[in-house]
């Protein structure tokens, strides 16, 4: 049977991961919508641009920061179990959502956490609005901290640096064409999408996280199965 090289899966795994993570509608995508119809192209792509970058700084932070604690076979176990439950929950969410909303919320205080640090840093250039605004929101980072204990566990991504690299830059390419595609969308179209256009893109997501979710308790209960932790 074909297989690929270890660094292409794990380029493969953070292109993948990276642009199904971007396309649920929340205040980034927002933002590219409405100031790509106004401003055109070039400032929703730096929009675009600044988001990316945080992104893959959260997604760095994740695999280097808490790598380590998925080496205990307890805690790898437990993060492989909440990462299913967690796709899961977000998927359902998603498909089920009757208005656009943000793609994770997990308390009022944090989301209030949120405004207040977009409005003290009050980014006024394109590129830093973008940044700011996923610098800003914390379930970012959760979710790929979750993701990377996922990959890793799989063995999609390998515990080196190589491999690492690898995720990484797939994940920017992932993020970047995202967003980079929906500036473009946006500025040709010279217009906001519908709300209904907005839920089918929210719900879309969602089918695609519990399809990802379904494929991850096939590999648990194949595991177990085998009797393999």
């Amino acid at each position: 049977m074909f297989a690929l090289h270890p660094y292409v899966t794990a380029a493969l795994t953070g292109f993948v991961s990276g642009m199904l993570l971007s396309i649920p509608v929340g205040p980034i995508n927002l933002t590219i919508m409405n100031e790509g119809a106004r401003r055109g192209f070039v400032w929703a792509a730096l929009i675009g641009c600044g988001a990316t970058l945080m992104e893959v700084l959260y997604c760095i932070l994740a695999f280097t920061g808490f790598s380590s604690l998925f080496d205990q076979p307890f805690i790898k176990a437990a993060m492989e179990l909440f990462s299913f439950v967690f796709m899961l929950a977000l998927g359902i969410k998603f498909l089920l959502a009757k208005h656009v909303s943000a793609p994770l919320h997990l308390s009022d205080a944090v989301d209030q956490f949120d405004a207040n640090v977009a409005q003290r840093l009050n980014p006024r250039s394109a590129f830093w609005t973008g940044f700011v605004r996923v610098m800003a929101n914390p379930g970012v980072l959760l979710f790929w901290i979750v993701l990377a204990a996922s990959f890793l566990s799989r063995g999609w991504v390998e515990d080196t640096l190589p491999s690492k690299v690898a995720c990484i830059a797939g994940v920017t390419g992932g993020v970047g064409l995202w967003f980079i595609g929906l500036s473009w969308i946006i500025s040709r179209g010279h217009g906001k999408f519908s709300e209904q256009t907005l839920l089918r893109i929210e719900r879309g997501s969602g089918l695609m996280l519990l399809l990802v979710a379904l494929g991850h308790a096939v590999v648990i209960i194949r595991q177990l199965s085998l009797g393999r932790p």
